[in-house]
């Protein structure tokens, strides 16, 4: 039976943890799921090992002291997930942006449609933007057409943050040589599962603004997004040696 991980990391998230994990522990699919906490000074981490004993064998939590950065957060969880042994591996937001129901949508296009890395999609036909002000809807669109024409990419959403992977997409990319902590993390993945050759689909989902927690958008996330994909444009990329 396929084993599945959901990786979230969290700092200052205490208005959202535990719905998160009781939305995903209600699904009809089993998830298992990781939490990557940074340190919240708000009791983030101490709220997910409360409930740990509920959800015995389906609930982690790594800690991390200091706020490390997403990119970091994600390659650690992918490392711990290769190292127990999970065939399928998510990426998603903890402020429900990402609708939890949809994780089965995208585990269905890995499991069963032939993706190696199944991409939660504003901006492919069906899906949507809910709660954002135009200006950031924009900035964002264009962001992503800007990483298309530097990459030449045939992805719509470049730095949508909600995915499922491939075990194998995962032991593939060198996790170590992964450079970049904010947006430009949610690029370099792709990228370099599509110049590794692994086949990319995007599933339409709604993003619905958070309602709980402040947004960790800063103008230094987005500054190196612009820059870093330059620098993967001229990159040369290699699977990790076995």
């Amino acid at each position: 039976m396929d084993k599945r991980l959901v990786i979230i990391p969290t700092y200052n998230e205490k208005e959202n943890v535990e719905n998160m994990i009781r939305a995903i522990f209600s699904l009809p699919t089993a998830f298992d799921l990781l939490i990557i906490d940074d340190g919240s000074p708000d009791g983030t981490a101490q709220i997910v090992k409360n409930l740990i004993p509920e959800f015995s064998g389906k609930l982690f939590i790594e800690e991390r002291k200091g706020k490390l950065g997403l990119g970091t957060a994600y390659i650690h969880g992918f490392k711990w997930a290769l190292k127990h042994n999970y065939d399928y591996i998510f990426e998603m937001d903890c402020d429900f942006s990402h609708n939890p129901n949809d994780l089965e949508r995208l585990y269905n296009a890995c499991a069963k449609d032939g993706a190696d890395v199944a991409i939660g999609s504003r901006y492919v036909k069906g899906g949507n933007v809910s709660n954002w002000p135009i200006g950031r809807i924009l900035m964002s669109y264009f962001a992503s057409v800007y990483v298309r024409m530097i990459l030449w990419i045939n992805i719509m959403d470049t730095t949508a943050g909600f995915k499922c992977y491939k075990r194998k997409v995962l032991e593939t990319i060198d996790l170590d040589k992964i450079k970049f902590i904010g947006y430009a993390f949610q690029i370099e993945m792709k990228y370099t599962a599509y110049r590794l050759g692994f086949k990319l689909k995007e599933i339409p989902i709604t993003f619905v603004d958070r309602k709980e927690g402040q947004s960790k958008m800063s103008k230094g996330i987005f500054k190196e997004a612009l820059l870093g994909v330059i620098d993967m444009r001229f990159r040369k990329f290699t699977p990790a040696k076995k």
